[in-house]
């Protein structure tokens, strides 16, 4: 029996007017009308694209739906832009708010940044922070004099840091005109800008900006043919004035415990002369240092660095990870009689151009947990007043570099709040080298648009109207000087009717609880038992 004809499902139905619609546009146009034959080119490649949908074998939607099918592929790709610009609700991070990104790109522009109407935070949800008012404000100080001096009892050289400054962020993830922006800023403001581990570019020594010069495992710009570090060529560079610190990098927040390569294609002659490698073959950046393997090892480096950079600051960043490892450096300190000048605490909520999404969510120890840990663990061993704390993750407003204060910072750092200074819209599109806004790119046309004068004012102007805000936030709860701010001056919602100060909320070790074998049993004392000076390992 013949199966009777059916229509053709609804999926084809778009597929087929275009093939009617290019049936009788190309016989109008045998007929003698001449534009009949214009339009019969847009339905004949709309059939063609059908024709090509039904035979490929990708995509089951196009062979499914020919022709309308890609729709969906057109609005996966809009989806990100309709969302952060039309539905995204303005205290939704993703992973910065609306607001929070509004507040930079005002104060980037001169704009104190005020709001009408009230708070858009719900001050009775869990987690809501706040800081204390006094009843006998101070006067508010000079922002200027928000500065601390790094430099332990073995540093020849201190450096007089301001409480705010760039995080490492390298030439080569971000542009040369971003690099150049960012220094020229921080020159004007008299903040530091850590070059991230992609080492000193030029153009970070065009502008003449204070310099943290951060040493990855991969010892770009100081290192010998086969990768390994090389004494001579660090201290060549670490000589140069504008460089005032010297970082070694354990591990960063978005990826610890991740090494990195730059594909061989994208080492242009300008990332080769600046990270010291050859064209031609993969730029490769190792999990894990090959200058050290032990606690006592790290500390005899950076007695290394401090001799061979003429007695400058010598530190290290880590992302906290097990904390027995980090208490096995302090073990190492103390039995070196060796301490670092300065630790920058990272935490899992950092950003990079890309990295493997489970590390970015689910590796290494948030940045106010991890902070806390070094300050207690430093403190517990007695060496905390040796030794300064910066910390970096998701800061950029006054409120945010009060937060960590209060825990155990002596400064902040902010990558991210930079570079939405620098004009960065978050469109998430670092790792693609098409950077709409030209700061984490390579292409000259795109990074053209970035002109750095002006990215170099905002720059300038977001420091200083953050640290405007901070000084007013300090004098309303009675304070000078963003050291005077303790944990009892904070406060947070723990539930709907209980609101606790941060000193009642986190546990402080006293000066020499983990000595002598006092360390009491939990987080700090088992740990503390566990550590080996000589082994990061357990």
């Amino acid at each position: 029996m013949a199966r009777p004809l059916l229509p053709p499902p609804g999926r084809y139905l778009v597929f087929g007017l275009c093939i009617l619609c290019l049936i009788l546009s190309v016989g109008i146009g045998a007929a003698g009308e001449g534009w009949a034959w214009l339009a019969a080119i847009p339905f004949a490649i709309l059939t063609v694209l059908g024709l090509r949908d039904l035979g490929q074998v990708k995509h089951s939607i196009q062979r499914n739906y020919p022709v309308i099918g890609h729709i969906r592929w057109w609005v996966e790709a809009v989806r990100p832009e309709i969302r952060q610009y039309l539905i995204e609700a303005d205290e939704e991070a993703a992973p910065f708010s609306r607001s929070q990104r509004g507040l930079v790109y005002d104060r980037a522009k001169g704009k104190v940044g005020e709001q009408p109407f009230g708070t858009l935070h719900d001050a009775y949800a869990d987690g809501y922070e706040f800081i204390g008012h006094s009843t006998a404000p101070a006067i508010p100080a000079d922002p200027a004099s928000f500065r601390i001096t790094i430099g332990g009892p073995d540093c020849a050289k201190p450096y007089s840091g301001s409480v705010f400054n760039i995080s490492a962020m390298s030439f080569g993830a971000l542009s040369a005109n971003a690099i150049r922006a960012l220094n020229a800023g921080a020159k004007r403001g008299g903040f530091s800008h850590d070059t991230g581990e992609g080492s000193l570019s030029p153009y970070h020594q065009e502008m003449g900006g204070d310099i943290v010069w951060e040493i990855g495992s991969g010892y770009f710009g100081c290192r010998t043919d086969d990768g390994r570090f090389d004494p001579e060529r660090f201290a060549e560079r670490a000589a140069l004035d504008q460089v005032k610190m010297i970082e070694i990098k354990l591990s960063q927040g978005a990826k610890p415990g991740h090494g990195g390569v730059l594909p061989a294609p994208k080492v242009t002659p300008e990332i080769a002369a600046t990270r010291g490698v050859p064209m031609g073959r993969d730029c490769v950046s190792p999990s894990r240092h090959s200058a050290f393997s032990t606690p006592l090892e790290l500390m005899d480096f950076i007695v290394t660095l401090r001799r061979l950079s003429g007695g400058k600051p010598v530190g290290f960043k880590l992302c906290l990870g097990h904390p027995w490892e980090f208490m096995a450096i302090v073990k190492a300190m103390l039995e070196a009689k060796v301490t670092p000048d300065f630790i920058v605490v990272d935490g899992t909520e950092g950003g990079t151009g890309a990295a493997p999404t489970e590390f970015s969510d689910h590796v290494g120890v948030p940045m106010r947990e991890g902070l806390l840990f070094v300050h207690n663990t430093l403190v517990g061993a007695k060496l905390r007043d040796r030794i300064k704390i910066g910390v970096a993750g998701k800061i950029v407003s006054a409120f945010d570099i009060v937060s960590v204060l209060a825990i155990g910072a002596d400064w902040a750092n902010s990558a991210r709040g930079f570079m939405f200074a620098l004009g960065c819209v978050q469109s998430r599109s670092c790792n693609t080298n098409r950077c709409p806004t030209g700061v984490a790119t390579q292409d000259p046309g795109r990074q053209g648009a970035l002109v750095v004068p002006d990215k170099a004012e905002r720059v300038f102007n977001f420091h200083a109207l953050t640290l405007h805000a901070l000084s007013e936030m300090l004098a309303a709860a009675g304070l000078e000087h963003p050291d005077e701010v303790k944990p009892h001056h904070l406060a947070r919602r723990i539930s709907a009717t209980e609101i606790r100060l941060f000193s009642e909320i986190h546990t402080f070790l006293e000066p020499g609880d983990l000595l002598d074998g006092g360390a009491p049993p939990g987080l700090y004392g088992d740990n503390w038992r566990r550590a080996k000076a000589s082994t990061f390992n357990h």
